[in-house]
């Protein structure tokens, strides 16, 4: 009786209408490891920064791997389970934390398919319905996540402190963490397929404070600045929308990227 409750649990938190009303990221134990530390890697669904565990499905993966100054390595984890996989920091300095998923079908009423689009910022595609004539017909979309996380293992010299893993669509920070300033802005870039998308809604959310949002748009490079008011845990988001591929059996497709990490 107990496994099959656990079991539909997991089916429940998995269901595609599930993931794609809330935000997804990457939840490590720590933020700081030291050398040689295990820590374990939690995937999140959530709003306002307040999550609710994604256990390990490596059927939805279509990537989960970690990247240090030894290289890239995979997350294993155990099926069904949370946290999602398990990593260890090798040596000091950075570690970078990426996910990618496959793609998830998923169907909205016309009403809050258009509200989403609002919320993210994406009158593109509000206007692109409008001019089709689409307005009120349900959101017929595929969804996946591009998320990664920033740990690192203090000790180490030079000036790293994130790195390019050549997620579809990726959030970089441009600002180091460690040079945080309250009344300076950090710098991220967002990139699509390897080149800066403008005009992208980011949002960040500082986990001490999570009902409040900070935002601001992408200029043509792909480069957002936004002032995070403290230190602490932070996840910044965005996400971007195209027409579907003619295989996918869906009008839109979204691609959600995140990044979390820690001003010390």
């Amino acid at each position: 009786m107990i496994g099959r409750r656990v079991s539909a649990w997991i089916a429940a938190v998995l269901a595609p209408a599930a993931l794609f009303a809330h935000d997804f990221w990457i939840e490590p134990s720590t933020f700081r490891p030291a050398a040689g530390e295990e820590f374990t890697v939690s995937l999140r669904v959530g709003e306002h920064f307040r999550g609710e565990p994604v256990p390990r499905d490596d059927r939805r993966i279509r990537r989960f791997f970690l990247v240090s100054s030894r290289g890239e390595s995979p997350v294993p984890g155990l099926p069904g389970s949370d946290p999602a996989g398990f990593a260890r920091a090798d040596a000091p300095g950075l570690c970078v934390i990426g996910y990618r998923s496959e793609r998830s079908p998923v169907t909205l009423e016309p009403q809050k398919f258009e509200k989403y689009l609002a919320d993210e910022g994406l009158e593109a595609v509000i206007a692109e319905r409008a001019r089709r004539g689409d307005k009120e017909k349900p959101g017929r979309e595929v969804f996946s996540r591009s998320v990664k996380s920033i740990v690192v293992a203090p000790g180490a010299r030079g000036p790293e402190f994130d790195r390019h893993l050549g997620l579809t669509l990726e959030l970089e920070l441009e600002t180091s963490p460690a040079a945080w300033k309250a009344d300076r802005p950090m710098r991220f870039r967002l990139l699509y397929e390897g080149k800066g998308l403008g005009s992208a809604l980011v949002k960040a959310i500082s986990r001490d404070d999570p009902d409040h949002t900070l935002t601001a748009r992408t200029g043509r490079d792909g480069r957002a600045a936004i002032a995070l008011p403290r230190k602490g845990v932070w996840l910044v988001e965005a996400v971007h929308m195209v027409a579907a591929p003619g295989d996918a059996g869906a009008d839109w497709e979204s691609i959600w990227a995140s990044v979390t990490f820690e001003i010390p």
